[in-house]
C-alpha cells in the first residue's frame, strides 16, 4: 500500500521519506512561494494560484499572505471565506471549511500527529485525521485545531484556544483545552 493511501485511511504513514509525498509537498511549496511573494494589489494572480493549489475553493475568498499548507489538494473551502495572516493548514488529511468562515491571524489547522512510540516517531511515521469546520464559524487569533476535530455550525472559538475535541454547533468555546462556555442564543446565531 502506498504511503498516500495509508494517510487517507488514517493509518501510520511515512511523511518524511516517501518520494511521492515529498514531491507533492515540494510542488505545493513552489505555489505557496509564488502566492506569498505577490504584491497585495495582484489579486487576480493570487486567486488563480489559490485555485491551482487548493482542492476545492468556493466563491468570494480572501486569504491574506503569508499562507502555508502541506499539499493543498486536501483542503476544501466554501463560499465567503476570509483568513487573516499566517494561516497554517497541515493537510495530510482532509480539511473541510464551510461557508461564511472567518479566521483571525496566526491560526493553525493541524491534521497531522506523531506516535508516542519513539522508534516509530524517529522512523518518520505520522498519522493524519480530518478536520471539519462548519458554516458561519469565527476562529479567533492564535487558535490551534488538532486532528479529528469537528467544529459545528455557528461557533465562535476564542483567541488562543487549543481545540482538542469536537465542538457542538452554536457554541462559544475558549481555552486550553478548548471547552464550551455557553450556547449562543438565537439572536447571536442568526
Amino acid at each position: 500500500m502506498r504511503e498516500k493511501a495509508k494517510a487517507q485511511a488514517g493509518m501510520l504513514y511515512d511523511a518524511n521519506f516517501d518520494e511521492e509525498l515529498l514531491k507533492e509537498r515540494a510542488a505545493a511549496k513552489e505555489l505557496l512561494y509564488e502566492i506569498n511573494h505577490l504584491r497585495p494589489s495582484q489579486h487576480s494572480d493570487k486567486d488563480r494560484l489559490y485555485k491551482k493549489l487548493i482542492g476545492k475553493l468556493g466563491e468570494r475568498f480572501l486569504i491574506e499572505s503569508p499562507f502555508h499548507c502541506d499539499y493543498g489538494y486536501n483542503i476544501e473551502i466554501g463560499d465567503d471565506f476570509y483568513a487573516n495572516v499566517n494561516l497554517v493548514i497541515l493537510d495530510g488529511a482532509k480539511v473541510k471549511i464551510g461557508n461564511h468562515v472567518f479566521i483571525a491571524p496566526n491560526v493553525g489547522l493541524y491534521t497531522a500527529g506523531h506516535p508516542l512510540n519513539i522508534a516509530k516517531r524517529n522512523a518518520g511515521l505520522e498519522y493524519a485525521y480530518p478536520i471539519t469546520i462548519g458554516n458561519n464559524v469565527w476562529i479567533g487569533a492564535g487558535v490551534s485545531v488538532l486532528p479529528n476535530v469537528v467544529i459545528g455550525d455557528n461557533c465562535v472559538i476564542g483567541a488562543g484556544s487549543v481545540v482538542t475535541h469536537s465542538i457542538p454547533p452554536n457554541s462559544l468555546a475558549v481555552g486550553n483545552p478548548c471547552r464550551v462556555i455557553r450556547t449562543l442564543n438565537e439572536e447571536e446565531s442568526e
